[in-house]
């Protein structure tokens, strides 16, 4: 099913993101984790791949798009990026998708290498996604949009100007990066419908479980830690179970607070973590039951 369709049935969506093994790891570790997360009945999967993924790297993707498909019967997105990649490249994976039955992308520009090498082809992720538009009109296109806008941009408005590019180009839903911050959500939300974003908007979470995790997500992301948050870590960040149990909790208080607001989803960030998930989508189960 085209994710299109999901969208004009359900007020809110609750979807998941998996990620392919790395390349010491098993892809069975990968099944045993859809197998669980198959049981919290998202709407949907998004399965990523790492920056200038190989292409059995790429394959893994696909292959477990599939698997969520047609085993557990989940609607699939496959993460699909450009950087570096030709036109006709971009056509093989978009063939392969087809073969394998999966008809929704996230399109991204994929993350730069080193050297930063972009390519001719594809320099931005709405150069692709009029590609994918123009290419496969049947398919749903997916596209990230940052709250605390993209590490590049100058300024948030510029960045949502960016953003209208890639909506006028074919994008007809946006997943959001990971924040901490709600405030923070809702005010990229106001200033993005003020300036004619119009397309369903997911919010996406990540819960903070590490302490070590803080570095990471600020430096990567972008993702402010509100003084709440810090305060949790400060006080639990030494144990590997409380830093575990207050993040689920702060995870939760964040998804109850964006559906009180009339989220138009919410993609939780799984990290093939099937315990922390099923916490999340159990704590909160009773309010998407409620507003669907």
């Amino acid at each position: 099913m085209n994710i299109e369709h999901l969208l004009e049935n359900k007020k809110v969506l609750f979807s998941m993101e998996v990620f392919p093994p790395k390349k010491t790891d098993s892809i069975e570790t990968v099944y045993k984790s859809i197998y669980g997360l198959r049981s919290l009945t998202p709407d949907f999967i998004s399965v990523t791949y790492g920056a200038g993924g190989s292409t059995t790297q790429r394959s893994k993707t696909v292959e477990i798009a599939s698997l969520i498909k047609r085993e557990y019967g989940i609607e699939s997105v496959s993460h699909l990026t450009c950087i570096g990649a030709t036109k006709e490249e971009i056509r093989k994976r978009l063939d392969d998708l087809k073969a394998n039955n999966i008809t929704n992308v996230l399109a991204l520009r994929g993350d730069k290498e080193p050297e930063g090498a972009c390519g001719k082809d594809f320099k931005h992720a709405s150069d692709l996604v009029a590609f994918v538009h123009e290419e496969e009109p049947d398919f749903h296109i997916i596209g990230a949009c940052y709250p605390e806008k993209h590490n590049e941009a100058d300024t948030l408005e510029a960045d949502i100007r960016s953003l209208r590019y890639k909506i006028d180009a074919g994008v007809s839903h946006l997943i959001t990066q990971l924040f901490f911050d709600n405030e923070k959500f809702y005010d990229f939300m106001d200033k993005a419908e003020s300036a004619g974003v119009n397309v369903p908007v997911e919010a996406g979470i990540m819960p903070l479980t590490r302490k070590n995790q803080i570095e990471k997500m600020v430096t990567l992301c972008g993702a402010t830690i509100p003084a709440k948050l810090q305060k949790l870590v400060d006080r639990f960040g030494e144990s590997d179970k409380a830093m575990e149990q207050a993040g689920i909790e702060y995870a939760i208080s964040q998804i109850d607070d964006l559906l009180a607001n009339n989220v138009r989803g919410i993609h939780l960030y799984s990290m093939n973590n099937v315990e922390i998930s099923k916490k999340i989508a159990e704590a909160i189960k009773p309010l998407l039951d409620y507003i669907s």
